[in-house]
C-alpha cells in the first residue's frame, strides 16, 4: 500500500539546510495498522505529510498503492489524495460554521458525486461512528470525543484505502482515547490500512507494527506479544 525507498526531504533557506528525512525506507502492507513513534523533531510530521501527498520529497521513490507519485502534478496528486487517502488530525479540523452533515460533505464535493450518493455516504459514515442522530449538530455542541468521531466519519465517507492519523487521541482524555482507538481498530479490521503517529506507548502497543523515526530515519520496533498480527497479510 505504501512503499518508500531512500526518501529524503531537505528544507533549504539562503543560510540553512535542514534534513528532515534521511534515506527513509518504509513499507506498509495493505490492511496493516502501523504506529509511528519518535521524539519531537524526528521527522514524523514530514513523513506523514509526504505519505499523504501534502508535501513533495527531495529524493528517493514513493509508491502509493503501486503508483509512483514522484512525477505527478499538483492536480494529479490532489485527485489521488482525495480518492485514496483519509486524514484524522489531533485538532479535529472541523469547520465550526457547518453542521456534521456538511462537514463530512466537504471533501466529497471534490469527487464529483451526485447529491444523493454523497448523502448516503454521509449518513452511513456518521451512523458508523455513532453520530447518526447528531448530523445536524454543530461541532461546538459536541464533546471532544464526539468531534473526533465526526472527523473519523469525514475520513471514512470517501472510502479511503489508506487512513493517516496524526495524534488522533492527543486532545482527548484517557477514556475517550481508548474509545477512539477501539474505533480505529474496527476500521482496520474491515480492511482499511492505517498509519498512526502517536506519542502514547499504550496506543502504539495496540498496533500491528511499531515504526520508530529518529533523525529522519525509520526503524521497526521488535514486535512483542502485545502487538496484534494482521488479520490478512497481503503484499
Amino acid at each position: 500500500m505504501l512503499d518508500m525507498r531512500q526518501v529524503t526531504k531537505v528544507y533549504r533557506t539562503e543560510l540553512v539546510e535542514t534534513h528532515a528525512l534521511r534515506s527513509l525506507d518504509l513499507h506498509v502492507r495493505e490492511g496493516e495498522f502501523v504506529a509511528v513513534t519518535g521524539p519531537s523533531g524526528s521527522g514524523k510530521t514530514t513523513f506523514l505529510n509526504i505519505a499523504g501527498l501534502l508535501e513533495t520529497f527531495t529524493g528517493g521513490t514513493y509508491k502509493l498503492d503501486g503508483e509512483d507519485v514522484s512525477g505527478l502534478s499538483d492536480d494529479a496528486r490532489s485527485k489521488l489524495r482525495n480518492r485514496k487517502i483519509g486524514f484524522i488530525f489531533q485538532s479535529f479540523n472541523l469547520i465550526p460554521d457547518l453542521n456534521l452533515f456538511d462537514n463530512v460533505d466537504v471533501p466529497l464535493r471534490y469527487r464529483g458525486m451526485s447529491a444523493s450518493e454523497r448523502g448516503d455516504r454521509i449518513k452511513e459514515a456518521l451512523s458508523r461512528v455513532g453520530l447518526g442522530s447528531r448530523m445536524k449538530h454543530f461541532p461546538a455542541e459536541l464533546s471532544g470525543g464526539q468531534q473526533q468521531r465526526a472527523a473519523i466519519a469525514r475520513a471514512l465517507a470517501g472510502s479511503p484505502r489508506l487512513l493517516l492519523a496524526d495524534e488522533p487521541t492527543g486532545n482527548l482524555d484517557s477514556q475517550m482515547a481508548r474509545a477512539v482507538m477501539e474505533m480505529l481498530e474496527e476500521i482496520n479490521a474491515s480492511g482499511t490500512t492505517i498509519v498512526m503517529v502517536t506519542h502514547d506507548p499504550e496506543l502504539a502497543a495496540r498496533a500491528q507494527r511499531n515504526v520508530h523515526i529518529v533523525d529522519g530515519m525509520a526503524t521497526d520496533v521488535v514486535s512483542g506479544p502485545s502487538l496484534r498480527a494482521p488479520a490478512e497479510a497481503t503484499a
